[in-house]
């Protein structure tokens, strides 16, 4: 099972569905239960929006036979930007245990579909989520946690197949 996942190809796109889960999960989060994202959970999803469609261009680019070269530097990429992504999730995390301070500029702003008129209604309306409060955790560990769980892992993937390129 190792052997077949550290295959190039095989990696880029574990990496990628990996992080497209998450991904889906944040949103499930967000959307179906209703939890307000903070600024820094908006910001930990900055590296999936690069990692996703690396991974899946460079599944393909192995599975067409591209330079092992350049499948290489983009999998050692991919896992750099998935560390990336872990230590978002692990400065977050410590935020809300409170090992460091985070931004001063965590608050949410208006709802984007108030009307003109009534915005200033719309912003004291607005209940800012506090990026020092975990909105959930399982087993004591937060989502921002669990991003940086899950980015690890990823990265990890993503190492071991740029190795064997």
């Amino acid at each position: 099972m190792i052997d077949t996942l550290t295959r190039p190809a095989n990696a880029a796109l574990a990496a990628a569905l990996i992080m497209f889960a998450a991904l889906c999960g944040a949103w499930y989060f967000q959307y179906q239960l209703g939890y307000v994202p903070c600024p820094l959970c908006y910001q930990q999803r900055i590296p999936y929006y690069f990692a996703i469609p690396l991974g899946l261009l460079l599944a393909a680019f192995a599975l067409y036979g591209g330079n092992r070269r350049v499948l290489r530097l983009g999998l050692y990429l991919l896992a750099l930007i998935l560390l990336a992504s872990m230590a978002f999730g692990i400065f977050h995390a410590g935020v809300e245990w409170r090992f460091w301070e985070g931004p001063t500029t965590c608050a949410a702003g208006p709802p984007s579909a108030a009307p003109l008129g009534n915005i200033l209604d719309a912003i004291k309306n607005v209940r800012a989520a506090s990026c020092t409060e975990a909105a959930w955790t399982l087993f004591g560990i937060s989502l921002a946690g669990y991003n940086a769980l899950v980015s690890a892992v990823a990265a990890v993937i993503a190492f071991a197949g740029a190795r064997r390129a």
